[in-house]
């Protein structure tokens, strides 16, 4: 391949990574910006995204590569309830881990979510094995360039990289419009800015918190549904990496600020994808977080966030 394709392969390869690793930030800067956690277990409701899916395939007795109807059908159905599982294990975690501790010190929170996170590992690791195991073929790859348009390339475009950009994409919209738009999503917005104040106006700041949870959860279902349909390979501490990276990308970005998260895990994919071909996967993380440390050293708020007065 000459330079240029391995630019635009790699570019290719940082847009799917960044598309998930944004989908996982926003449920972390939704959380954050809320009630001022740093969810860590998040990361691990990504996982059981994963896993979660293929066991409905695997209900459904979906082993291999699905075509016509089943594909339209069995896919959207299986994302669906993954969403709804994931969606609801994240609100439950909430209710019984971190409301108790709403008017605890901040610590508190932080160690139980660390501690929340080993549980979930430790479940997936007694649930799955220690080994990596395998994710169904379900969506079919094919070669967008070559099969379909007739370039005869060497940068391979295919089917599962456009599925990846068409639902995290349209996923990242909707939550936008939910935010900006809605009664729910002015409520978020209310309660993020001043708890308080918010529930002295009649807004429920405990059911604005659950909606979020349940809202983060759904997104992280849906990357980690994206993501095995995508390597079609599982691992219990998957959710440790995507959840370092995810973040890392919601810090980068801006804590808080949902378009900053977005922009920041497509920042990150793309730094993955080029730091792995130039310089070595086992420096990728070094050259993530000197990168990090880079812009929060110039810019301490994020690219996109914005410094805030401080609640007395």
């Amino acid at each position: 391949m000459s330079w240029y394709e391995v630019l635009v392969q790699q570019s290719i390869n940082g847009l799917t990574r960044g598309s998930v690793f944004a989908l996982v930030a926003l449920g972390y800067t939704m959380v954050y910006g809320i009630i001022e956690l740093i969810n860590f277990a998040h990361g691990d409701v990504f996982m059981l995204g994963l896993v979660f899916s293929l066991l409905y395939f695997t209900l459904l007795g979906m082993a291999k590569t699905l075509h016509g109807w089943q594909l339209v059908t069995i896919i959207p159905l299986v994302f669906v309830a993954t969403m709804v599982t994931t969606a609801v294990i994240n609100a439950s975690i909430d209710r019984i881990a971190y409301r108790p501790l709403r008017h605890a010190t901040r610590l508190a929170p932080l160690i139980t979510a660390i501690g929340v996170s080993f549980m979930l590992e430790n479940t997936a690791l007694v649930w799955k094995g220690p080994a990596p195991f395998p994710y169904p073929d379900i969506f079919p790859s094919i070669d967008i360039l070559y099969d379909w348009l007739g370039w005869n390339s060497k940068i391979f475009l295919t089917t599962k990289d456009l599925v990846v950009i068409g639902v995290t994409i349209p996923l990242m919209l909707a939550l936008q419009y939910f935010v900006t738009r809605t009664t729910w999503g002015k409520a978020m917005r209310a309660t993020a800015q001043d708890r308080e104040t918010a529930a002295a106006m009649g807004i429920n700041v405990e059911k604005t918190i659950l909606v979020t949870f349940l809202i983060g959860g759904a997104l992280a279902g849906a990357a980690g549904m994206i993501q095995g349909m995508y390597y079609n390979i599982g691992q219990w501490y998957v959710g440790y990496q995507a959840g370092l990276r995810a973040f890392t990308a919601a810090v980068l970005g801006g804590i808080g600020n949902m378009p900053g998260a977005a922009l920041g895990g497509l920042v990150i994919g793309f730094l993955s994808a080029w730091s792995d071909q130039y310089i070595s996967p086992r420096w990728t993380n070094a050259v993530v977080f000197t990168i990090l440390i880079l812009v929060l050293v110039f810019r301490p708020h994020g690219l996109l966030g914005e410094r805030t007065a401080d609640k007395v």
